[in-house]
């Protein structure tokens, strides 16, 4: 297919496929998921149907599962040149995109379909939420209107995680994030037990090293993937997942944001937009937008959810 050219008639690093080009891609065998499981998979405010899922994450599925073969061979291969004898290590897929654009449902689609192939049975799902500063120490550090921005997580601890997985541990503990409370949940962890491939999640996992440091988590990825989308359709989107929540889980009084279940839909709207325009937007522009271009792969969303193209990293 044509490579084409970018903006300003520079090439392009990435190769770019349209919808249809890319669903010709999906192997050809039966549907991996059901209608059922794709509803516990799906996100508030997601619109994923099993057509989507055919098109679009199958034979994404199936191009990350010969990247992670591959990544498997070219180990067995250097071993023996070494003369060495050494276990390869997970391969580690990170994910990012702004707030409200599905990053989360993809996520975990990819993760059920990737565990079906059978080079990679284990495959386990890590958000970068358990890595945010606990809520009291957002406040003493004055950070909690930029909770979600960089400086809002434990980068280290971030860093040291990927590593441990990265370098073949039994097992890595991870801290649990409720979005309940809002807030990391004492005494409680995710626990990694060496897969074959660990999925990374979560809105600035793409980010370089941050000042005066050598390394960020994301020189630890094989493969990374961005959501796309047009920063007025996640306002949308946002704004109306603001909503279903207020209409639904504000209304559990340990839930954070207990505090918006009684506004009327005007009131509601107007603090989603607030909140947008404040918090998420200003993270979107100047943090998670610019790592766009350092992605592996580049999934377009357009205005209903759909995935218009795929923008993959010329190899």
């Amino acid at each position: 297919m044509p490579e084409p050219a970018a903006a300003n008639g520079h090439l392009s690093p990435f190769l770019e496929i349209d919808r249809s080009a890319w669903a010709e891609l999906a192997p050809t065998t039966q549907q991996p998921l059901t209608a059922q499981e794709l509803v516990e998979l799906q996100g508030l405010g997601d619109v994923l149907n099993l057509n989507e899922v055919a098109e679009v994450y199958l034979p994404l599925s199936k191009l990350v599962s010969l990247y992670a073969v591959g990544a498997k061979r070219l180990h067995a291969a250097t071993s023996s040149f070494l003369r060495q004898r050494s276990q390869s290590t997970p391969f580690v897929i990170g994910i990012a995109g702004s707030v409200a654009v599905g990053k989360s449902t993809i996520a975990r689609v990819l993760r059920e379909l990737l565990a079906r192939w059978e080079d990679t049975p284990r495959v386990e799902l890590v958000t970068t939420d358990g890595f945010l500063w606990p809520n009291a120490e957002l406040e003493r550090r004055g950070l909690m209107e930029r909770k979600g921005f960089p400086e809002a997580y434990d980068r280290r601890a971030l860093l040291r995680f990927v590593t441990m997985v990265k370098s073949g541990a039994d097992e890595v503990r991870a801290p649990l994030y409720s979005h309940l409370t809002y807030d990391i949940v004492r005494d409680e962890e995710v626990i990694v037990h060496r897969p074959d491939i660990l999925i990374v999640e979560g809105l600035n996992v793409l980010q370089p090293p941050a000042p005066g440091r050598k390394l960020a988590v994301s020189d630890l990825f094989d493969f990374t993937i961005y959501v796309d989308a047009r920063t007025a359709d996640i306002a949308r989107w946002y704004e109306e997942r603001f909503l279903k929540l207020q209409q639904g889980a504000f209304a559990d009084p340990q839930s954070f944001f207990h505090r918006f279940a009684n506004l009327s839909e005007a009131e509601a709207r107007a603090k989603a937009r607030d909140i947008w325009s404040r918090i998420n937007e200003p993270n979107l522009v100047q943090n998670i937008l610019p790592t766009r271009g350092r992605a592996t792969l580049v999934l377009r969303k357009e205005t209903q959810h759909a995935v218009s193209t795929v923008l993959l990293r010329k190899t």
